[in-house]
């Protein structure tokens, strides 16, 4: 009884160790740091700004191209000339002319502009698919954020569950102290035998054990929780464990107002407008492209003197302005490829949109059916835990006249804790199950957690 009590008080002293001075994280707050930190939900922001900067009118091509090119060059030559067979006025010979570091240098400078007119509408439907792209990234964001929070609160009430269930595990073990001090005592005055004094030490041995391991389950989701949050995973907290439960107005939408609000389904609309300006991409292949181009340019040439001219500089400027017209009449087959590529693209989108709108009309009735049964299945329990506890104390009563058997009392008890911990969970599966349906209705994000 001594190893058995010593094991009690260890463990009592590990769950005041455990629980004091920690701080209440609420659900808001977990909510604020799960959309501040949570390393997924900030990747998928930076994809989103990337989407934005490239949904431009620069990037698909509108704007004109305009380059500047310059350069200079050098020489330095060292001239011999000889005049073989002249002769001078007076009948000598010409003598040899040397030139040296005769130097020439030439600088010039261009500016060049060309622009698209037309291209067959590609650069149109590319802004527009850039345009899509970007509703799908943020759609994908949404997603991220949506699932996170999910993820966030399933962590969250496990917390909460195990809180409780730790207090239910601390109450059993408390009980079975009780009853261990009674039956040693009734032991020592000779009113029991010493079967019920080991039975009571087993039982308590038990309770602490399970406490024990409820401790190391809660340490456990509490550093998964931490993780989600993006903090350090040895933070100490408690959690609220007060449920509220959503409005009525989101809980009684109907089916068509559901499947336009869920992300699913919304993405997979985005796809098809995508894949839509694909083809008409594609499609632009077969049209001609006209262009514009525009050059102003300056050379300068420095030329050295020479044996018969002087040195001399040319400048000279020039603008130039054309037009093209390019149009590939047959490029391989390549073009019609695409063509055919891309409207098979669109008619599989178009199967994988109506996929989409079956699977989640299904998915949110099932949704909507395992709430209801949560629901019902926690008023049981609440109905449960009164029926155990009124049997409880009437055992303990009669167990206290020694009316009935310390297996009779264990049996009782093990019943109400049952029942209280069946409560916990069943309320936070009821939650967790009206989330479940929130979320396919696209509406997790407008209601308070």
């Amino acid at each position: 009884m001594k190893n058995s009590l010593l094991y009690f008080l260890c463990t009592l002293g590990l769950t005041t160790a455990f629980s004091w001075g920690q701080t209440v994280l609420s659900r808001e707050d977990a909510l604020a740091l799960a959309l501040e930190h949570n390393y997924g939900i900030l990747m998928s922001r930076n994809t989103l700004e990337v989407a934005d900067n490239n949904r431009s009118l620069a990037n698909a091509g509108f704007l004109p191209n305009l380059a500047v090119s310059s350069g200079a060059t050098y020489n330095n030559a060292d001239t011999d000339i000889s005049f073989p067979g002249q002769f001078l006025e007076d009948g000598t010979p010409r003598p040899d002319v040397s030139i040296n570091e005769a130097i020439s240098r030439g600088y010039n400078a261009r500016l060049t502009l060309n622009y698209t007119l037309f291209d067959g509408g590609v650069r149109w439907f590319n802004y527009q698919r850039l345009r899509t792209q970007y509703q799908i990234t943020e759609l994908q964001l949404r997603e991220t954020i949506e699932q996170t929070v999910l993820q966030l609160f399933t962590v969250y009430f496990q917390v909460a569950f195990l809180e409780e269930t730790l207090v239910n595990s601390q109450e059993a073990l408390s009980i079975s102290k009780d009853r261990a001090e009674r039956a040693e005592a009734q032991f020592g005055y000779g009113q029991t035998n010493k079967l019920a004094v080991l039975n009571a030490q087993v039982d308590v041995t038990n309770d602490s054990i399970a406490l024990l391991g409820v401790q190391r389950q809660l340490s456990t989701a509490q550093r998964d929780l931490n993780t989600l949050l993006g903090r350090s995973v040895d933070q100490s907290f408690t959690v609220d464990k007060e449920v509220t439960w959503a409005s009525s107005e989101l809980l009684s939408l109907s089916m068509e107002e559901a499947l336009q609000n869920n992300v699913d389904v919304l993405q997979a609309k985005a796809l098809l407008t995508q894949n839509k300006y694909d083809v008409k991409i594609a499609q632009g292949g077969y049209l001609p492209t006209v262009g514009l181009n525009g050059s102003y340019g300056w050379n300068e040439n420095q030329n050295p003197r020479s044996a018969f001219f002087p040195g001399t500089i040319n400048d000279s400027y020039s603008l130039g302005l054309g037009a093209t017209l390019t149009w590939n009449l047959f490029d391989g087959g390549r073009t019609i490829i695409r063509a055919n590529n891309a409207r098979i693209a669109l008619e599989n989108q178009t199967l994988a949109e109506k996929q989409t709108l079956l699977q989640m009309e299904r998915d949110l009735r099932n949704a909507r059916q395992n709430y209801e049964n949560a629901l019902e299945i926690y008023e049981l329990q609440s109905l449960q835990v009164t029926t155990a506890q009124n049997n409880f104390e009437r055992t303990k009563a009669l167990y206290a006249q020694g009316s009935i058997t310390s297996v009779e009392f264990r049996q009782a008890q093990l019943n109400w804790t049952n029942a209280l911990i069946q409560r916990s969970r069943a309320k936070y599966d009821a939650k967790l199950a009206e989330m479940t349906w929130l979320r396919l209705s696209g509406s997790l994000l407008r209601t308070a957690p």
